[in-house]
């Protein structure tokens, strides 16, 4: 952002405008936002870590959001009725349940070949060659619905609880319930798509911390350039020279706040400038993949041009959460369609796609957490926000074939934080179709994560709008059996 200043400041000037760049720029003025109406005391007790309910294994999330709802039958739930009746009609199906009515097909076998794996035996299709030896390490949710079929309120839900924008996600209320261990990072981070494919429907509200007070929101990261605005002081300045005016800046506002002393905006806004500056010193070291060794970026695959983009996010998520970030979510995928997971007209070359991008990435971070002593504190996930129809849907002019929405059954997995490795939990029916045996909702799955984390999801709660709010809203049940 420093190109874009075409005159030099003399050594012991001061405007408005270098004030904001030596103080961060937009990151302050974000962070200024996001902790409006919060007092500097409070804004310190917001973020300062606190203890869980309970004694627990985890302390982080690194979610693996597989925006566009993968296919179970094609990914995780292995079904050999599909080959046998492929081709045939599904008894009793409703051609309501998808999206695309009209275009609703027989029963159609996954196109991928699938090989059982780990002392636990589960089966993977070819396109995860590298998670598959981890799958001793996943606890496998088989029987997940969710309440609609089209993405918006869907991603809201699995985010939120709700299938309507304005509430918190997930990543707000563990933030708001556990604090930050970092001083000089956001406690929640988000990555997007970096090819140009688009923000997940929904955009910003995804990872919103809604009612919830703007401090806990998601921060996300540039989808090019630096990950964060402003990241470096202006060459302009010497040394110290930025701690000598964020000193002159906050004895002015300090002493405005006397005479203001109610006006918890200034007050938010002059820790923004602090944060702000921290973060100038902590940020780019976290971002800085150089630092890592030849094998770990040959690992992670940052320079195989298939994956290189999500090598970059997993890599940088395992360096934010070594260094006390809370929760950190990375969309897989864009907008929608072929642009994400969501295989409407080809669900062979989609996923073969897509599970291309992540395979490598996302074993390799299992891999390294491991080794490193990290799976065990840090809750691995990788789920989006419904499944697939175990139908074809036939597109008209190609003779290949996708799947359509299906709300009532996808497959989460989880590892590390304390699940119980190389298990699988529920299942549907022989086609896939639906979730069958011990269901879990997206309030049960909320409520597993919480206490994962050491927090009992009836406990946490925030009180607006008259009432006390959680992210299970009034429902909700740990699923026990995962647990290690």
């Amino acid at each position: 952002m420093s190109g874009n200043i075409h005159f030099a400041l003399p050594r012991n000037s001061i405007n408005r405008r270098a004030m904001l760049q030596s103080g961060g720029g937009m990151t302050a003025m974000a962070l200024a936002h996001l902790m409006a109406g919060k007092s500097n005391a409070a804004i310190d007790q917001a973020l300062s870590p606190s203890p869980p309910h309970r004694q627990s294994k985890a302390t982080s999330v690194i979610w693996i959001f597989t925006n566009g709802g993968p296919s179970q039958v094609d990914t995780w739930d292995y079904k050999p009725e599909l080959i046998k009746r492929d081709g045939q009609e599904l008894p009793g199906f409703d051609n309501k349940t998808g999206f695309f009515v009209d275009q609703v097909g027989p029963l159609m076998k996954s196109p991928f070949k699938w090989q059982q794996h780990g002392q636990s035996g589960t089966y993977v299709p070819e396109i995860f060659p590298n998670l598959a030896r981890h799958v001793d390490d996943m606890a496998f949710i088989h029987s997940m619905h969710t309440e609609t079929n089209n993405h918006s309120p869907a991603l809201f839900q699995i985010n939120t609880g709700m299938s309507r924008m304005g509430f918190p996600c997930v990543g707000s209320w563990v933030v708001y319930g556990l604090g930050s261990e970092s001083s000089n990072l956001p406690a929640f981070m988000v990555m997007v798509d970096t090819l140009g494919r688009g923000l997940p429907k929904g955009h910003a509200s995804n990872w919103s911390s809604g009612f919830l007070p703007g401090v806990y929101q998601g921060t996300a990261l540039n989808t090019q350039g630096s990950p964060i605005d402003n990241l470096n002081p202006l060459a302009t300045l010497q040394a110290g020279d930025q701690r000598r005016q964020l000193d002159l800046l906050a004895k002015m506002n300090a002493n405005h706040l006397v005479s203001h002393a109610n006006n918890a905006e200034l007050a938010a806004r002059m820790e923004s400038f602090e944060l702000a500056f921290r973060m100038q010193s902590a940020a780019p070291e976290a971002f800085d993949l150089s630092r890592e060794s030849k094998s770990i970026h040959h690992m992670y695959g940052t320079e195989n041009s298939r994956c290189s983009h999500v090598a970059r996010q997993t890599l940088a998520a395992r360096r934010l959460v070594e260094r006390g970030v809370r929760f950190v979510q990375i969309y897989s995928g864009g907008m929608e369609n072929e642009r994400s997971w969501d295989g409407h007209s080809d669900i062979e070359s989609n996923h073969r796609q897509f599970a291309g991008e992540t395979d490598q990435p996302v074993a390799a971070l299992l891999a390294d957490l491991k080794n490193r002593g990290m799976l065990d504190s840090t809750l691995v996930i990788w789920g989006g926000e419904f499944g697939r129809l175990p139908v074809a849907q036939r597109s008209k002019n190609t003779n290949a074939k996708g799947r359509d929405h299906n709300p009532h059954a996808f497959t989460i997995w989880m590892a590390g934080g304390g699940v119980k490795g190389g298990f699988h939990h529920g299942a549907t029916d022989l086609f896939g179709h639906k979730a069958e045996q011990d269901k879990v909702s997206v309030n049960d799955f909320h409520a597993t994560i919480l206490h994962l984390l050491g927090m009992d999801h009836t406990k946490l709660t925030f009180r607006y709008s008259g009432r006390q709010f959680r992210l299970t809203d009034v429902a909700g049940n740990v699923v026990t059996p995962i647990l290690a």
